[in-house]
């Protein structure tokens, strides 16, 4: 959709869909290889065409009118049509995964465990180019035009076509020297008279529930001197000794490997959902490249995930 040979009217909703998403006209232009007086000329064109402003430019920034936010959901359906087709086209001339490839990422667990993965995957997928987003925020994938996203939790978008490609747990831990210093908790209760760590971002937070094997349930209020909503800020505060931690095995897998932490009460299971999904808009004409991220991230995963090795 970049070459010279463009229709007029998809060049110009591919100048305006890459405007309005990156708000500049300049990352716009970075982005899709073009040069920003070119994709300026076809947006002024296809407003005029339209007879309406969808764009509002000032010189800071950028931000969609109300027509322009309402022509955008559609200007992107078209241009994923397109490019869902030229897959097809490639598959059937033999061609392999290629082309723009975009990424929604959780923030922590994306830079832990899927970014130092993406210089692997585009040397064995050369023709492939990655847009990668790490955040916490929930991204539309369809209306954001992203082709995969990873997913931790329960799902509830039934748009989506999702695969297990792992599962994790919740545990509580602690740091050998805090063990050392304030003797290691053998009830929930117990908890009680210990120093905990908060995570603010727990949906029971400050609650931790607990099953054992025999099925009793246990909830307990704990306190302590630290509580955040930064999960990797606690991390640090619990490998120093500073209180017990209640995490998922994915975040601390690396200090659990080499002693930083180790677990307690290991014999209580942690109230959890769900697990590590790979998710696609849709299983039809899905694209190379996006079936081979999928693919490729499962193998990666399997049999058992690189934070339980």
């Amino acid at each position: 959709m970049q070459q010279s040979h463009e229709p007029a009217a998809l060049a110009e909703m591919t100048a305006f869909a890459a405007i309005a998403e990156a708000r500049s006209f300049t990352r716009a232009a970075a982005r899709i290889g073009r040069d920003a007086t070119i994709l300026s000329r076809r947006l002024q064109s296809l407003e005029e065409r339209l007879g309406v402003r969808l764009l509002s430019r000032t010189t800071r920034s950028v931000s969609l009118t109300e027509a322009g936010t309402e022509f955008l959901l559609r200007v992107r359906a078209i241009l994923a049509s397109v490019d869902e087709a030229e897959a097809a086209a490639s598959a059937h001339a033999g061609g392999g995964p290629r082309g723009l490839l975009r990424l929604a990422l959780p923030g922590t667990f994306g830079r832990m465990w899927i970014g130092p993965l993406l210089p692997q995957f585009l040397a064995e997928f050369p023709d492939v180019r990655i847009e990668a987003e790490f955040s916490n925020r929930f991204a539309d994938l369809v209306a954001e035009n992203f082709d995969v996203a990873v997913r931790l939790g329960a799902l509830e978008d039934s748009r989506l076509v999702a695969r297990k490609v792992a599962t994790r747990r919740r545990l509580l831990c602690a740091a050998p020297s805090y063990l050392a210093r304030r003797g290691r908790p053998d009830t929930p209760q117990a908890l009680l008279r210990h120093s905990c760590l908060g995570f603010s971002g727990f949906q029971t937070f400050p609650a931790w529930e607990m099953t054992d094997r025999e099925g009793r349930r246990a909830r307990v209020e704990v306190s302590g001197p630290l509580v955040s909503d930064d999960a990797e800020v606690l991390v640090e505060a619990a490998v120093q000794g500073v209180g017990l931690m209640m995490s998922t095995d994915w975040l601390v897998g690396r200090e659990l490997a080499d002693g930083r932490l180790v677990p307690v009460l290991e014999e209580w299971t942690l109230a959890d959902e769900g697990a590590v999904y790979v998710v696609m808009p849709s299983a039809k004409g899905q694209a190379a490249k996006t079936r081979a991220f999928a693919d490729w991230i499962g193998k990666r995963f399997a049999p058992e995930p690189p934070w339980r090795g």
